[in-house]
């Protein structure tokens, strides 16, 4: 574009026209990219170029503009101008020519600016226009074009011609500048007006002499009324946008507060409640979503979510004006001096999301759209309430055997701290490692570091130089050995041979190879001083692994193993040990190559696994260098979550620290509280931030209405815990108020008078109240007495071990509905509610089985 263009609008009638006008006017018309090979056109957006179709160089000084809101193919402009005429004109020859439309020209009795114009949306041949003030003439006109000029009336002053011209239908505003103005939509004759830089008034143009309404502000520009409701209107000062409602017209509604002045504000046509608007020097186009509010008697003012967007404008300079399209949601054209842009704002959806994982949102306006949790998009996200959902129903966590809930998890850092709980447990359990308190010690318990300021909870370690035996070699390394170390060794899984000197298990090895860790099987033998065994594992490592090559290499490199500090195979091995890929390949020739018994490289090789890391500290670490790098090591695991961590901590307020860190970075509270239950002591699951975890856990088994998963985590949990849980439920007589359960009774006592009660061939068969010998109720379904015993019975027998057993099946259990207080027999009832939904008492109309809510469990509910 060659003009500049200061203001655009689209066509109230054309769908894919629009106006620009600054100096000149043009017409143009939106079409697709691909729709369009003509030279004349401009790219307003990636998909959209806009068309010149015409220019109107015709009128000069151009202060407002408006299209004529009538469907027709043409396009009418009415264009008010400095000298206050408003002429009305076409781009080229149009059926308004034939109309007498075309050239007409409204002219005031006094020449001077005129600020706005606008059709009457109802009555189209109306037209006003709002001039600024001129002595004691009139600054608000309403004119009618389909009027002819009578020729009595000739214009005034400054015309020299003495042209007819027509006169206005209606006056007012006496000496008043009139800044903006708009129709109300469903009120043909009344219009709201800016007057003199401090009103709003409302005019009935019906009697115009009489003021409707008026209301004191200086927000009197960009005045407009809300295209969905009639009672609402926007206009605006300085930095400040103010709403206003025409039924409580004292003061607005609500005044928004802007960084900068602000330039234009226009309602969204396409959406209820919601204003744009422009700001002084800003590439930005700020929304206003102005929400509901009460009548003007309310103390509270409405409120608005404000949002800032930042379209590409594709221009060099910021925007100066912007429309919004009539009929395409949230559609705008805006204009710069450099360009135009065709603009959508995107929605910001609502979003819903259910207990069961199911996503809700709003579609276009017209539509929801949901994604559930066996979606392809939950699987990508990695969602960790689908994992805890699905490892729940697997039992995850209360599985007897701990090393079986790590295969459960899916995930390689639970798995080893199932597998090393396991493990700890084992060697608690067979006397290995002392520790009747705490069946899961960590090596900081088992070293005594727990709770120490210095090393001086070690027992003194004593200083082993051990030889390279198995290559002949007289060279020593200088390893640590005590009792406690060997315990932390072994809850490395660094297992010992009791009868021999050799610090390594061949079984442990052999393992390792079947897994295919042959670098990590290499680098731990070495660590004990078995090279040629090292060199054996590699080899065999290199028949069966795609990068054999690679094995045969580095076995190559070991087998030239030179004690001599000064040889060319350290210093080789030097300046060729970071090009190794595997972490565990790396320490093993950092430790070949280690100065005066610094084994920094070793120690802080993130690849290796912690408890590698630790046990090679305990081999060859001092007391006090000891003591210095796990604290470190365990500080550092602690902060970043790590449940590796756990083999320092074990069960203990620091082992409580690192499961909490681990939650608040992952969100796996379940993996939280089923360590806690499975793993702490009863005194620390007391603990108010276990206790957090585990309600929490027990919270979203209820929301998920796993009630079987949350029966058996509880029961697990005062398991773990020595504790007897609470009677939570008694069943008492209709008559006398007395518990009629044989056990409350102490009717099911191994001795005393009762002890008959034992024998399973005399059950006592309770078809009465013990206390007061009333008969139980019957059951609905066979109509027999309620004549079960509730408690245990112990069987007969000298055997030192005496069996427990329930005395009652569930079978012939009490149940009855919890609305109409009928019932009978578990079993009974159960196979009542498989073929009906109503009750089985012939008079009650009670729909039991509707009323269960465990009965919906299976409906997909959002």
């Amino acid at each position: 574009m060659n003009s500049v263009k200061l203001e655009v609008q689209w066509s109230p009638i054309h769908s894919n026209k629009f106006i620009t006008w600054g100096t000149e006017i043009c017409l143009y018309e939106i079409a697709q990219i691909k729709d369009t090979v003509r030279p004349s056109c401009i790219k307003v957006s990636d998909t959209t170029v806009a068309h010149l179709l015409a220019t109107n160089t015709s009128h000069h000084y151009v202060k407002c503009v408006d299209i004529y809101p009538v469907p027709e193919p043409d396009i009418l402009l009415a264009v008010g101008q400095a000298n206050g005429k408003v002429i009305l004109t076409t781009f080229g020859p149009t059926a308004f020519d034939s109309l007498g439309l075309t050239g007409k020209e409204l002219v005031p009795k006094h020449a001077r600016q005129c600020n706005a114009v606008a059709w009457n949306p109802v009555d189209s041949n109306l037209i006003v226009s709002g001039l600024e003030k001129y002595r004691t003439d009139q600054s608000l006109l309403l004119w009618d074009v389909m009027k002819s000029p009578s020729s009595s009336e000739r214009t005034h002053h400054y015309n020299a011609s003495q042209t007819e011209s027509v006169r206005p239908l209606a006056e007012a505003g006496v000496s008043e500048t009139i800044n903006s103005l708009a129709w109300f939509n469903n009120e043909p004759k009344c219009l709201v007006a800016g007057v003199n830089n401090k009103q709003l008034k409302i005019i009935d143009f019906r009697d115009p002499v009489k003021i409707a309404n008026t209301t004191p502000t200086k927000a009197v520009y960009s005045l407009a009324v809300n295209p969905h409701n009639d009672f609402h209107l926007v206009s605006h000062i300085d930095n400040q946008i103010t709403i206003w409602d025409t039924r409580y017209f004292e003061k607005p509604v609500l005044t928004l507060s802007q960084a900068r002045p602000v330039t234009k504000v226009l309602w969204c046509p396409t959406r209820h409640n919601l204003l744009g608007s422009l700001q002084k020097d800003s590439a930005s186009l700020y929304l206003h979503d102005i929400q509901h509010y009460g009548g003007g008697g309310e103390d509270t003012e409405p409120g608005a979510l404000e949002r800032t967007i930042a379209p590409p404008w594709s221009l060099a300079s910021n925007p100066t004006s912007f429309s919004w399209h009539p009929t395409h949601v949230n559609r705008l054209l805006a204009i710069s001096q450099q360009g135009l842009t065709d603009y959508t704002v995107y929605e910001r959806i609502t979003l819903n999301w259910s207990t069961r994982s199911h996503l809700v949102w709003n579609h276009a306006s017209k539509s929801f759209k949901y994604i559930c949790s066996n979606d392809h998009t939950y699987k990508a996200l990695g969602d960790i309430s689908i994992s805890t959902k699905s490892r729940a129903l697997a039992e995850y966590g209360l599985l007897p055997e701990l090393s079986q809930n790590g295969e459960l998890a899916d995930d390689e850092t639970l798995k080893n701290l199932w597998q090393w709980l396991y493990l700890s447990r084992s060697l608690v359990e067979d006397g290995t490692i002392p520790s009747p308190d705490n069946k899961h010690p960590g090596v900081k318990t088992v070293l005594k570091l727990e709770g120490q300021n210095s090393n001086s909870g070690f027992t003194k370690s004593e200083v082993v130089h051990r030889p390279w035996t198995d290559i002949g070699s007289n060279h020593t390394a200088k390893t640590y050995r005590s009792p406690d170390r060997d315990k932390a060794l072994q809850l490395c899984g660094w297992r010992f041979e009791k009868d021999t000197n050799a610090p390594y298990n061949n079984l442990f090895l052999e393992r390792l190879e079947r897994e295919g860790a042959y670098p990590r099987a290499t680098a731990i033998a070495v660590f004990n001083l078995c090279l040629r065994q090292a060199i054996e594992i590699l080899n065999r490592g290199a028949n069966k692994m795609s990068l054999a090559t690679n094995l045969n290499i580095v076995a190559m490199a070991l087998s030239g193993f030179s004690e001599d500090k000064n040889s060319m195979w350290r210093e080789l091995c030097l300046k060729s040990r970071s090009q190794l890929s595997d972490p565990y390949l790396r320490a093993t020739f950092a430790f070949l190559t280690a100065d005066n018994d610094s084994y920094e490289s070793v120690l802080n090789e993130n690849g290796m696994a912690v408890e590698d890391r630790v046990a090679f500290a305990l081999m060859y670490l001092s007391d006090s260098k000891l003591y210095d790098y796990l604290k470190k090591l365990s500080q550092k695991l602690c902060d970043e979550g790590n449940l590796d961590g756990f083999l320092l901590t074990g069960a203990s307020l620091e082992g409580i620290q690192l499961l909490n860190r681990h939650l608040e970075i992952t969100g796996d509270v379940q993996s939280c509280s089923l360590i806690a239950i499975r793993a702490l002591s009863p005194k620390l699951l007391q603990e108010n931030q276990v206790q957090i975890w585990i309600e929490s856990y027990r919270n979203l088994l209820d929301a998920w209405k796993m009630w079987n998963q949350r029966a058996h985590f509880d029961i697990a949990m005062r398991a773990s815990a020595n504790e007897k849980p609470p009677q939570q439920m008694y069943i008492s007589c209709n008559f006398c108020g007395k518990s009629i359960s044989a056990f409350m009774q102490g009717l099911c006592r191994a001795k005393g008078p009762f002890g008959r009660l034992g024998s399973t061939s005399n059950k006592l068969k309770m078809s009465a109240c013990p206390s007061c010998r009333k008969p139980l109720p019957r059951c609905a379904i066979c109509l027999m007495h309620m004549g079960t015993v509730s408690g245990l019975q112990v069987t007969s027998g000298s055997s030192r071990n005496e069996e427990e057993s329930k005395l009652t099946e569930f079978s012939n259990w009490f149940t009855w509905c919890q609305t109409c207080r009928h019932g009978g027999h578990a079993n009974h009832i159960t196979h009542w509610f498989q073929q009906h939904s109503e009750c089985p008492v012939t008079s009650c109309t009670c729909r039991c089985f509707s009323l269960d809510a465990s009965c919906k469990v299976g409906v997909g509910v959002v």
